[in-house]
């Protein structure tokens, strides 16, 4: 079998949101430049980036309670929450962009208007609600949120949830009917239609095997036609790896110093999705709850409307469970082969440390269905078991690495770019908010290993991110235009009935 070599400037790895992402900046950036992407599955956006395989909450802290942390003196720490808020508002301008330019369509096939909202239930949380939502009420980006304690209000808000339940504590929500339901698959989907018209070359069913330095500092990639078997040798000045969970192993054979003393521990998810259309109809909201003492942030539960191919569905969950596996189609032997010399402490470390969150994980996957039927039913208490079927979520790798403030062996909860020293090569690692801060996190990734270009390029960047480089928590009249104008663009600006979409 003959080797063929090739070459191209920037080698994209994984076919998911982070590299049509990257793909689609490079391209508005640098037109001119060849790019080459290797997928091993057959299509686009299969795995963490597939509807079914993530949440689609269009991360932007409106109703997520772990991006709102309690400080000692009782105050709410929202610096989080706006960071968060600020990056989603990245992607949304680079979305509307792309639909103006019309190098997108249908943005109503990816991104949807729905009220986000939060539920606590008892004294304590409902006191923390309160404050949370008095602290956000000051900062622009979270204008139109509202708290109410008064059943009767939350039975407006709330038919499914409120119908049935016994009213023996407090309970509280809030509700901003700003939030979105993304469809982050059939985004990828468009974005690699699009790269495939501007002539990006897009290699499907071919599996990276292995990367080395050329002695001219460039990346020879080793890739394998998983159709015919043969091997291909690719080499490019830039290479991103970002294939979600596959990125940690690819990662380590490319041999730079940055790879060493970070590792990756799988978490699996499982969602309850509803299969009655008369239950599904009775909400429309994205309602997340607390965490349980214990469980990782990962584990907030939720309860989903969601738009999946044009349809209405209605999701709950997530329940962890565990896999060695670091892609849903990876294979039982990731997470060992993950372990190397250089990042043997750093694992061990973390599994003295996370002790209390393998129990967890063991308990998640013992769950019975009508154990998370009990679940389900502190949210919605007249559910019923024959309504729910079970659908396994994609796998998250959350990376472990050594810190200053938590030392050896931290696990993290995040996204995070990993480059070289010369920026010729960045990976993307993590879980959430991931692909809805896909945008800022690819402007990163160009900053780091673009530099000399970033000067020239800027001007094109604001145009297609009117708010780079410019805080929209400090701008609010800056952000009440860009959100205004996105909305129109997105189709989110409908009025309530439209909002129905019963």
């Amino acid at each position: 079998m003959s080797n063929v070599q090739k070459k191209t400037d920037v080698i994209l790895i994984g076919a998911g949101v982070m590299s049509a992402t990257l793909g689609s900046l490079l391209k508005e950036l640098s037109p001119d430049w060849e790019i080459t992407v290797f997928e091993k599955l057959s299509s686009a956006g299969e795995e963490s980036s597939n509807e079914w395989n993530n949440a689609g909450t269009g991360h932007a802290a409106l109703c997520e309670l772990n991006y709102t942390n309690e400080k000692p003196d009782g105050s709410i720490d929202t610096a989080k929450a706006v960071k968060v808020n600020e990056q989603f508002q990245v992607s949304r301008q680079f979305w509307s962009y792309l639909v103006n330019k019309k190098l997108i369509e249908k943005p109503q096939e990816f991104i949807m208007p729905l009220p986000h909202m939060s539920l606590v239930h008892g004294e304590k949380n409902v006191d923390f609600l309160k404050r949370r939502f008095k602290a956000l009420s000051d900062i622009p980006l979270f204008k139109g949120m509202e708290f109410s304690d008064d059943p009767e209000k939350l039975m407006e808000w709330l038919p499914l949830i409120m119908e049935g339940r016994k009213m023996d504590e407090p309970i509280a929500a809030t509700k901003i009917d700003s939030g979105t339901d993304v469809n982050f698959g059939a985004l990828t989907r468009k974005l690699f239609d699009h790269l495939e018209q501007e002539n990006v070359q897009v290699n499907y069913k071919h599996s990276v095997e292995n990367m080395k330095r050329t002695s001219d500092g460039a990346w020879e990639v080793k890739v394998r036609d998983l159709d015919g078997g043969k091997i291909e040798y690719h080499t490019a000045k830039f290479v991103f790896i970002g294939g979600g969970g596959g990125s940690l192993p690819l990662l380590q054979k490319t041999g730079i110093p940055e790879s060493k003393n970070v590792g990756g521990f799988p978490v699996s998810g499982l969602f309850m999705v509803c299969n009655n259309p008369e239950v599904i109809k009775q909400h429309q909201a994205k309602v997340y709850g607390k965490a349980k003492v214990g469980a990782p942030p990962m584990s907030v539960p939720h309860l989903d409307t969601r738009f999946i191919d044009n349809k209405k569905s209605l999701l709950f969950g997530p329940f962890a469970g565990f896999s060695p596996k670091f892609l849903k189609t990876g294979s039982n032997f990731d997470l060992f082969g993950s372990v190397k010399p250089s990042n043997l402490l750093t694992m061990l470390s973390a599994g003295v440390k996370e002790i209390g969150l393998t129990k967890y994980l063991i308990e998640q996957v013992l769950l019975s269905h009508e154990k998370r039927m009990e679940e389900l039913r502190e949210f919605i208490p007249n559910a019923k078991s024959e309504d729910w079927d079970i659908v396994v979520a994609g796998q998250r790798v959350q990376i472990i690495k050594d810190t200053e403030a938590g030392g050896k062996g931290t696990l993290q909860f995040g996204t995070e770019v990993v480059s070289s020293e010369d920026g010729s090569i960045a990976a993307l690692l993590g879980a959430s908010p991931g692909a809805s801060t896909a945008v800022q996190v690819m402007l990163e990734v160009l900053q780091r290993c673009f530099p000399e270009q970033m000067n020239e390029w800027e001007s094109k960047i604001k145009e297609m991110i009117p708010s780079y480089g410019v805080s929209l928590a400090d701008n609010p009249e800056l952000f009440e235009e860009i959100h205004t104008s996105t909305a129109q663009t997105l189709g989110l600006s409908l009025s309530e009935k439209e909002l129905a979409y019963n």
